[in-house]
């Protein structure tokens, strides 16, 4: 039936080829499960108050008509279950024409059973005219739902779309601040320390190689750790003892999954925006931990006398927020603090898979 089909099919027929994403979601679960249940229960109510009015409800006629319909439903759904992994081999209409096919015998039977074992009992003929209404309403309401499964998948495919071009616009605006600052560190070396500017050049090749790797690529905190130790190395050189590191790195970590370039623009803030604008230096303390499923991270370091917020680092806090609100909603969270002199930047997500 049309209702189940997009309507520009001939674009999107090969769109749900053979191992591609299959648009109807897991009706193993309850959610979608829920959907189609009380979408029928509404039909079912606009139905019988259409043919009895409010005042005189049928409520016996609610309750059968209720009883068949949710039969057809659930039993439909725990079949679409069983057969997902088959069905995710075929192209769009071909999944809709066999759900609409797979809802017309389950209706059929469904209601072919009801006659059998009621129409003795209520003195009532077989009416086949019964049965195949019944089809034609199942089919109606199976095509709006493979419709609303179809609108939703398309829906979720373009918000992944959006968010992967925000998180790459993010690691855009990220990499050539990064890098421009660290040209400038190896710059002021080539004079003085020339054998030492050689040895930052060898460490901002492989920090090259890691902030252009692609955004899908898989990162951990062990591997933003490397970066960041990279990065420290390059700007002690120009720093020298006016800059200290305390790491605090909770073992068991390392292996823990962390978008890169994370920690990074916050580590740099915490160099320029403090420990570079202070004569004498100071430490910058980078914690790492994890607790009940989520992974915390901490960056604290001394602020020059009667430090203002820099705009630089608000763009970096900024950057930061939204790549966690982007990847993982409101069960990440990132806050700045000012206290006793230092600059505290306080953040944590789910420790999961990032493309979860």
């Amino acid at each position: 039936m049309s209702a189940g089909l997009p309507a520009n099919g001939s674009n999107n027929g090969t769109a749900h080829s053979k191992g591609s994403e299959l648009f109807i979601p897991n009706l193993c679960s309850p959610q979608p499960v829920l959907f189609m249940v009380l979408l029928t229960e509404l039909v079912v109510l606009v139905h019988v108050l259409a043919g009895s009015g409010l005042r005189a409800f049928d409520w016996t006629l609610f309750a059968g008509i209720s009883l068949l319909a949710q039969w057809v439903v659930l039993l439909t759904a725990a079949l679409l279950c069983w057969l997902r992994v088959p069905l995710s081999r075929f192209a769009l209409p071909i999944v809709s024409a066999l759900c609409l096919l797979l809802i017309s015998v389950i209706t059929a039977a469904s209601s072919a059973l009801a006659q059998a074992l009621l129409g003795p009992l209520l003195d009532i003929p077989p009416d086949w005219s019964w049965v195949g209404r019944n089809i034609l309403i199942a089919n109606v309401l199976g095509g709006i739902a493979l419709r609303y499964f179809y609108l939703q998948q398309q829906l979720q495919i373009q918000q992944r779309a959006e968010l992967q071009a925000r998180l790459d616009s993010l690691r855009a605006r990220i990499r050539p601040h990064f890098l421009f600052n660290t040209l400038n560190s190896i710059a002021s070396l080539i004079e003085t320390r020339p054998e030492r500017a050689e040895r930052a050049v060898e460490d901002l090749a492989e920090l090259f190689r890691a902030t252009l790797k692609e955004s899908s690529a898989s990162t951990t905190v062990a591997d933003e750790i490397r970066l960041l130790e990279l990065y420290l190395d390059i700007e002690q050189l120009r720093l020298g003892e006016r800059l200290a590191i305390n790491w605090a790195i909770q073992p068991g970590c390392e292996e823990l999954p962390m978008p890169s370039l994370l920690l990074q623009p916050l580590v740099e803030n915490a160099v320029y925006h403090g420990v570079a604008c202070i004569p004498e230096g100071g430490t910058i303390e980078i914690q790492v931990s994890a607790e009940e499923e989520h992974l915390y991270a901490r960056i604290e370091n001394p602020l020059p006398a009667e430090a203002t917020p820099s705009e630089g680092n608000q763009i970096g806090l900024a950057n930061v927020g939204l790549r966690l609100q982007a990847m993982y909603g409101e069960d990440a969270s990132i806050a700045a603090d000012q206290a006793a002199g230092r600059f505290i930047v306080e953040l944590n997500y789910p420790a999961r898979k990032i493309s979860d």
